[in-house]
């Protein structure tokens, strides 16, 4: 049986594919049509469907639409007149307008028309609306080794409501309780994202910069319009927030004028950031602690776009009394699809889960040809080194900044060891060097390790409370008598965004790695997304073209290098 999850109410637009209950396949369409995100956001976009991910997933298949048994789209075309006048600021025609909201309906029920179009097998029959943060609980609890867990989803908004917290046991999730607009975490950050002058998709750059800030500096003025309730609950001010207007009034009156991008960022950002970093883990951590009281079950799972906030998560890890955790690495909207997909499999179908999330490899993959075509076709040459691992290890060994390419792509937004740029966690200057040659990003973000995951301990301080550190979701304070031996990697608090790499799930990762730790003693290498202001790449073109376009000395695609001119030939023995 296939089944096939999408998503593209809001964004990150992608596309998932069960065979018997197992995912085989999983696409964001940012990655074929390189507009990040998928497309925009937008009232009169949500029948914009991710058709290239559809059609790469029904590829890897070998099957086609009309092979697909059942559909599952992770939204709800119901009950959208609940979103009608609760702004008093509203942009006229836009979400929470009469006009808004009934174009969006109408959007919205175009999308089976767009999908009968992929196909001649009536459409009807297999076709069915999902709840959004159903599909969002689905994606993370029936994607989860557990038997019985706490499951919270929380975003910006689904259909009306910004989080639901439920009880999942077995093949099935039970509401405990839901928080409506405009109380919404994810419409927070990005309100705050866009008052600190980045874009509503900036709350990575939010995070990372609240480690700057003093986290009680501002806290009263915070509260003025974010309060925490006894229930485990929240509540946060419209009326200064003005989510669905593009004005910042309301934050100006309490935090002082907005900071415009490229403007210098002032201990009052810092403190901003920092006070809404402390606040939303309070807040995840009193509903986490209410969940577990009313449930006493004894795992956690996450989903939703607030989930991919690595210091919430570990928080939650340490304090939160779960004895597991989980967060499936494509929490944000894209991993909708999957949980859309999943939902059908046990509740539609009634069928036992039979699908574990333990890795994030379910993209495409590509040829020996397929390389090859795209190096001769930039007039490029490339070496065949007798050992692919020990070659990149070398050059990075060396100070190289080196893109690595293999397998089938991951999932989720963070590179994750198969469309990855590599270098060297030791130098003090690879971050700059980094910014100037490729990702041009603040200097005030920090770069992520992986690490050989039987070496992890030694070098941070893991609680070992999460089946999720291969995906690069928590942040954990570096060993002190280890922080100066990788300063690329550590923050400045002190902390790495890990990702653990097993040899059993990334074997070529792991090797590679494996070699870097016998040039240098240090078994991790820097590891960030192999792209440069755009969707990380998925193809050999992609990743040739951007590998042109910057400073990147070398690339390694299935086996082939490409190197820079001045590049040395790197030396393959230890």
């Amino acid at each position: 049986m296939l089944i096939l999850g999408i998503n593209s109410a809001y964004h990150e637009t992608a596309a998932a594919l069960l065979d018997d209950g197992r995912l085989i396949a999983f696409v964001e369409e940012e990655r074929i049509n390189r507009r990040k995100h998928g497309k925009p956001s937008a009232v009169d976009n949500p029948d914009e469907l991710p058709l290239g991910a559809i059609r790469e997933c029904l590829s890897m298949a070998g099957a086609t639409f009309d092979d697909v048994d059942l559909i599952g789209y992770s939204f709800d075309q119901k009950g959208r007149k609940a979103n009608i006048g609760v702004d008093t600021f509203a942009t006229s025609g836009s979400w929470g307008t009469q006009e808004g909201e009934e174009r969006f309906h109408a959007a919205l029920m175009r999308v089976p028309d767009n999908l009968q179009k992929l196909g001649t097998k009536p459409l009807a029959p297999r076709f069915r609306w999902i709840p959004h943060h159903l599909a969002h609980a689905g994606s993370a609890f029936l994607a989860s080794p557990f038997e019985r867990a706490v499951v919270m989803t929380i975003d910006g908004i689904g259909e009306f409501d910004s989080l639901c917290v439920w009880s999942g046991e077995g093949t099935q999730l039970k509401p405990l309780f839901v928080l409506p607009y405009p109380h919404s975490l994810g419409f927070l950050w990005e309100k705050v994202c866009q008052f600190l002058g980045f874009s509503e998709y900036d709350a990575c750059k939010v995070m990372g910069l609240s480690s700057y800030g003093n986290r009680n500096r501002l806290a009263a003025e915070l509260a003025q319009i974010a309060q925490l309730h006894e229930d485990g609950t929240f509540r946060l001010s419209l009326e200064h927030l003005h989510f669905r207007a593009a004005t910042f009034d309301g934050l100006s009156e309490i935090f002082g004028p907005p900071r415009l991008p490229g403007e210098p960022i002032l201990e009052r950002h810092q403190d901003l950031a920092a006070a809404v970093q402390a606040f939303t883990e309070e807040a995840l951590m009193a509903m986490a602690t209410r969940a577990r009281r009313d449930t006493r079950a004894p795992h956690l799972t996450l989903s939703g776009g607030v989930a991919l906030n690595c210091v919430a998560n570990s928080r939650l890890e340490r304090e939160a009394g779960y004895e597991r955790l989980f967060v499936q690495p494509a929490a944000n909207d894209a991993g909708t699809a999957l949980g859309a997909a999943l939902v059908l499999w046990t509740q539609e179908c009634g069928k036992e889960r039979v699908f574990v999330q333990d890795h994030p490899y379910y993209g495409p993959s590509y040829t020996v040809a397929d390389c090859e075509r795209a190096i001769s076709e930039r007039g490029l040459t490339a070496d065949r080194p007798t050992r692919p691992e020990e070659a990149v290890a070398s050059l990075v060994a060396d100070g190289r900044v080196v893109g690595w390419f293999q397998g089938r792509m991951e999932m989720g937004p963070r590179a994750l060891g198969n469309r990855t740029l590599l270098a060297d966690p030791r130098r003090h200057d690879m971050r700059d060097l980094l910014n100037r040659k490729v990702k041009h990003r603040e200097p005030f973000r920090p770069f992520a390790p992986s690490v050989l995951a039987e070496k992890a301990t030694d070098w941070f301080d893991m609680p070992g409370r999460t089946d999720s550190t291969d995906f690069m979701l928590f942040a954990y304070p570096a060993r002190p008598d280890k922080r100066e031996r990788i300063p690329a990697v550590v923050h400045v608090d002190g902390t790495s965004r890990i990702q653990t790499v097993r040899a059993s799930s990334a074997p070529r990762y792991h090797s590679l790695i494996s070699a870097f730790e016998r040039r240098t003693g240090v078994p991790m290498v820097l590891n960030t997304s192999f792209n440069d202001s755009e969707p990380i790449v998925m193809s050999p073109t992609h990743a040739i073209n951007t590998f042109l376009k910057t400073g990147i000395d070398a690339v390694m695609l299935e086996g082939l290098l490409v190197r820079k001119p001045g590049v040395e030939p790197p030396v393959t023995e230890p």
